[in-house]
């Protein structure tokens, strides 16, 4: 039965409010209100058990439109879209959903310091470059420059004493073949600049009296001026295994590539001390830079004048003189005339990426002439090594390869 309401009574059945088209049946008569309750949590598995099926919780998409058709929200019931329907408040930018989660994150610490170490190091390596010609040695200017060059008389040092005057210097060819310097002072005198230019030769040994050696250099210099570019090239070579070369081979090796530049060098200094100007080049090779198979005759002498060369730097630096140890990779003179322009004054002077990688690896405790030098000895250092190492490896092969050649060759003909 139902309850009769009192006569006279104004109280009427609550109407139920008009249904929204948009809304569901079932959420129709609910508060339109965010829910307070906490979202519920997936239920964990207990110790030994499995967790039972859960799916993830859905979450309310950006603008609060609830993602799912009319008929799934209303067998979801309010769990479909959690909160009730709602809008995402608008972003400071004014962009709400996609456009603002496009929006760029701010720099992290670490990267700002990575940038900011970078910027650091780009701006330092770029001051020591501008730096680096101010506290370098200032270039030899060779138009009206006495050039003294031992062993002219033909492959290196003949080229050499072209290319310098060619550039306006003045010329003294020492060797001991009188005829062959007059043969080149002739080609020589064909690439002069101007009519007061000239060739002076002297025929001496350098390697055997070092006062007569002084004496004609004395007389070069009362005729030309003092001198202000030696060019040792004189020396000589004998290649073989360590066995079979002749045992004075060694002495007049070391007499020839070693002593023939340091009495030369030794009768100019005391004038370029003077002077406070001047420079001195030794030409050594890539046999002086590492030991290489056939050459322990002629190896020792070159890595002799690195060490020669090394002492006397640190001797005649104050006085404004710069030593240079040229390494050229072979005998093809006209590109080693090119290598062998000293007027930069660098200390190690080499060619093409192989002679590169030697002066580097082997700069050891040798002086640099500027900071770049000095940079990027320090930077390949470690790379130009890994690369030896495979060189090296490659020799060691070769060599053992041709070893068991010879042995098979040998073996052979003992059967035969």
């Amino acid at each position: 039965m139902t309850p009769k309401t009192p006569s006279g009574s104004n109280l009427r059945a609550p109407s139920r409010p008009p249904a929204n088209p948009r809304v569901p049946s079932t959420l129709a008569g609910q508060s339109l209100r965010p829910d307070p309750r906490p979202p519920r949590q997936p239920m964990r598995a207990r110790s030994g058990g499995r967790a039972p099926f859960s799916s993830p919780p859905l979450r309310e998409p950006r603008g609060g439109v609830c993602p799912l058709p009319p008929g799934a929200a209303a067998q979801a019931g309010t769990g479909g879209c959690r909160g009730g329907l709602r809008s995402a408040p608008p972003s400071r930018s004014g962009l709400t959903g996609f456009a603002a989660a496009r929006r760029p994150l701010p720099a992290s610490p670490a990267r700002a310091m990575l940038l900011l170490a970078v910027a650091f190091i780009v701006a330092f390596v770029l001051l020591l470059y501008m730096v680096s010609p101010l506290i370098s040695p200032k270039p030899l200017k060779l138009p009206g420059a006495h050039v003294v060059v031992t062993g002219g008389s033909s492959g290196i040092g003949k080229c050499i004493a072209i290319e310098c005057y060619k550039q306006g210097a003045f010329i003294t060819l020492i060797a001991r073949d009188e005829n062959k310097l007059l043969q080149t002072k002739k080609e020589i005198e064909k690439y002069s600049v101007n009519d007061k230019q000239v060739v002076l030769c002297i025929s001496v040994d350098v390697s055997k009296d070092y006062e007569l050696v002084e004496n004609v250099l004395k007389q070069a210099q009362e005729k030309l001026g003092p001198v202000d570019l030696l060019v040792n090239c004189a020396g000589t070579s004998v290649t073989g295994k360590f066995e079979d070369i002749e045992v004075n081979s060694f002495e007049r090796l070391m007499g020839v590539n070693y002593l023939g530049s340091v009495y030369p060098s030794r009768a100019v200094i005391a004038t370029m001390k003077e002077r406070r100007m001047g420079r001195i080049v030794f030409v050594s090779s890539q046999a002086g830079q590492l030991g290489l198979f056939g050459y322990t005759a002629y190896s020792p002498t070159k890595f002799a004048l690195r060490g020669l060369a090394e002492a006397l730097q640190m001797e005649v630096k104050p006085y404004n003189i710069y030593i240079t140890v040229a390494y050229p990779p072979d005998t093809d003179t006209p590109g080693f005339a090119e290598e062998s322009k000293t007027k930069q004054g660098n200390f190690n002077s080499s060619v093409g990426s192989d002679g590169y990688m030697l002066s580097i690896l082997t700069s050891g405790m040798s002086p640099v002439t500027s900071i770049t030098e000095g940079l990027q000895q320090v930077v390949c250092m470690g790379i130009f090594r890994i690369i030896g190492l495979f060189y090296l490896g490659s020799f060691d092969s070769i060599v053992r390869r041709c070893m068991m050649q010879r042995e098979k060759s040998e073996s052979a003909d003992k059967t035969e």
